[in-house]
């Protein structure tokens, strides 16, 4: 292959250098990667070999210059993994995997780069010259490479480089069993009436994904990347119900070719060896150094004080299915994991008279994106979206919107994938396939990426409650993804705090039953009839039902994560279940009927994402979530004003400046936590 063959080697001609999906192939990454690896090095080497003292100019900001190519063929390669992993590409990303964490280490750990910036670092007095953003761009540079190890000596330079390359093997491979055994373990169903309760988009979604594995005539549900499934609140047959529940539970953990236990086992230990190398006591302490909430401890002290009423609540809510079992049921039983989501529908539709399947009928997909979350982002900033079919995308599912500010202005490019294949990671992201920023001339393109069954040709796709909800929280990301405006890479889109940049797409879910928002965009999609007001004010009243049960599972998890990484190098960990159990009693959490969120063998978010030690995240920032929707309720919420502050004071500042003082900016003052007990009920 010729390189004027590759094109991955040529910036792109298309509008905001989208790259053209239509010419690449899988063949064309790897020889591409290793260009790209090859460029960044000589100018690497370019910067360190300038005999002049170290500025802010030959070394900072020629440090940003460089890497463009590699940052471009990453962006695009790590979008098409995520959301379209053939073989083909799966097989790239094994090999390219422990060449990217080399990669990276030559940069980060490179001592006359880190000499050079540490020399600025040291004579930032002297240039009085400099933006608030060059300056932050000086410490966030010296800051990171201190912390990926750069002040070592070569002995154990070697040894982390070692580490990280296995780490990052490792991710890639629990990542590859997860899918192949979230694959495998797709629940299939002969008989239709073993469906019975689910709706009639449902059951042909099923028979779509049946019928694409060459299974005509059954029914197969996929499982999500969460414990459980959407349809356990609908199915009326408990062994169905019983079978998905035991399918999810059971994945990467059964003892055959893709079990995940061993994997995540070597991970946690290889990280706590690679803290301690560092000079810290664990992973966790090494991740929260470098956020805002700085320790494992101020993380353990939210998480424990959230726990115990949140346990206490679940038990009360336990208690009452409990109740609707006994007294409806002919054979009464003790109530299970599996019949949760089932009775509890049953108890909100008692208490609250709100049937959660008949809701799907006004949540009608392409009506909430238009005229929900694009329409409640046009009235808020102004903003307005355009279908750009002529543009190529990784997969045919995938769409495109071009966004423009109010006066033509263009802000970047939207790509949406909606719905889940089995080449499809789990779960529901944000990530950019360009990232903006002045010094390199680049607008944003940024991708979500959601996991929505697809029903049968003609149907509509009628979304559940909680998958708007999953909508609008990812299009809180893209929205900082195109929003931030920066001068240099390294603070485009959502390069923040890992424990903050959940916090403007928590924002974003407000805007789901706002009166005006909700008015627009919930109507029964065969009648257009609006949903009832007298609804709308119960799903309102609502808000705090089941909260015992979602908090519960939610920070059974995010102390999942803070065990796992608390560990030292030496500990060994023998049984995967026990050591489970183990850390949710000292939480006060082990609770079978209440599975955490995500079990070990398939807890993508911190064994092949980048949330190691940082689960906590969407709770540390939903203290400054509930916290800012306060101000905007009491502020005339869906404003341009309001819009507007948010945009430049947040949203528009990217990583380039600390989150808090950003936060700060806007709200006036720290946030508060009193918001959050409120929202989720836990108040004493």
């Amino acid at each position: 292959m010729t390189v004027d063959a590759n094109p991955l080697l040529s910036p792109s001609s298309l509008p905001y250098a989208l790259p053209d999906f239509a010419a690449i192939r899988p063949v064309h990454y790897l020889p591409a990667f290793r260009q790209a690896f090859d460029d960044h090095l000589a100018e690497i080497r370019a910067i360190t070999m300038v005999r002049s003292m170290p500025t802010f100019e030959n070394t900072i900001e020629a440090l940003e210059r460089s890497g463009e190519l590699l940052d471009r063929i990453a962006h695009t390669f790590y979008t098409v993994s995520s959301a379209d992993a053939t073989p083909e590409i799966q097989a790239v990303e094994e090999e390219l995997a422990p060449l990217m964490s080399a990669h990276h280490d030559a940069i980060q750990l490179d001592s006359q780069l880190y000499w050079r910036v540490s020399q600025v670092h040291e004579r930032l007095g002297d240039r009085p010259d400099l933006t608030d953003e060059q300056r932050y761009l000086v410490r966030r540079h010296f800051r990171e490479m201190t912390h990926a190890g750069a002040a070592l000596d070569a002995e154990d330079k070697q040894r982390l480089k070692a580490l990280n390359q296995r780490l990052s093997t490792l991710s890639t491979t629990f990542e590859k069993n997860l899918l192949g055994d979230t694959n495998d373990l797709a629940v299939v169903f002969g008989d239709v009436a073993e469906l019975n309760g689910l709706a009639a988009g449902e059951v042909s979604a099923t028979a779509r994904a049946a019928a694409e594995r060459g299974m005509e005539g059954k029914y197969l549900v996929s499982l999500p990347l969460f414990s459980g499934h959407p349809y356990l609140a609908s199915l009326t047959v408990r062994e169905s119900r019983q079978r998905i529940m035991a399918a999810s539970l059971s994945r990467a953990s059964r003892g055959e070719e893709h079990d995940n236990r061993a994997v995540l086992t070597e991970i946690v230990t290889l990280r706590a060896e690679r803290a301690a190398l560092l000079g810290y006591d664990s992973h966790a302490a090494y991740v929260t150094d470098d956020e805002t909430a700085g320790s494992p401890e101020a993380v353990e002290r939210m998480l424990r004080e959230l726990a115990a009423p949140a346990a206490r609540n679940a038990e009360s809510e336990r208690a009452a299915l409990q109740e609707i079992i006994d007294a409806t049921e002919p054979e009464p039983f003790s109530l299970e994991a599996h019949d949760w989501a089932f009775y509890t529908e049953k108890v909100r539709r008692a208490r609250y008279d709100i049937d959660a399947a008949a809701l799907r009928a006004y949540f009608e997909a392409e009506r909430v994106l238009r005229d929900g979350v694009f329409f409640a982002a046009t009235q808020l900033y102004g903003i307005r979206f355009t279908e750009r079919t002529d543009l190529p995308s990784y997969h045919p599912g995938a769409r495109i919107f071009e966004v423009h500010d109010e006066d033509g202005a263009p802000v970047g490019l939207y790509v949406l994938d909606l719905y889940t294949r089995d080449s499809k990671r789990g779960g529901a992201w944000m990530n950019p396939i360009v990232s903006q920023s002045a010094l390199r001339g680049q607008l944003p393109v940024v991708v979500n990426n959601l996991n929505v069954s697809q029903p049968g040709d003609g149907e509509p796709t009628l979304l559940t409650l909680d998958e708007v909800t999953t909508l609008f929280h990812e299009f809180g990301h893209a929205l900082h993804g195109l929003f931030a405006r920066v001068g240099y890479p390294h603070f485009a889109g959502t390069n923040v705090f890992r424990d903050f940049v959940e916090f403007p797409s928590q924002v974003n879910e407000m805007w789901i039953l706002w009166d005006e928002v909700l008015e627009n965009y919930a109507r029964h999609h065969e009648t257009d009839e609006p949903l009832d007001g007298a609804i709308v004010d119960r799903l309102r009243s609502s808000e705090t039902f089941n909260q015992g049960h979602a908090t519960s599972e939610y920070l059974a998890a995010a102390w999942l994560d803070q065990a796992w990484h608390r560990i030292g190098a030496e500990t060994e960990i023998a049984d995967v279940a026990e050591f489970e159990r183990a850390a949710l009693a000292d939480l006060g959490l082990l609770n079978p009927v209440i599975p955490t969120r995500y079990s070990s063998a398939y807890f993508a978010h911190v064994f092949s994402g980048g949330y190691s030690a940082g689960y906590y995240s969407y709770i540390w920032s939903e203290v400054l979530d509930a916290d800012a929707v306060e101000w905007f309720r009491s502020n005339g919420g869906l404003t341009r004003r309001n819009g507007d502050r948010f945009r430049q004071r947040l949203l528009g500042v990217g990583g380039s400046k600390d989150p808090l003082d950003a936060y700060r900016d806007f709200r006036g003052r720290d946030a508060e936590i009193a918001p959050l007990l409120k929202r989720r009920g836990l108040e004493s």
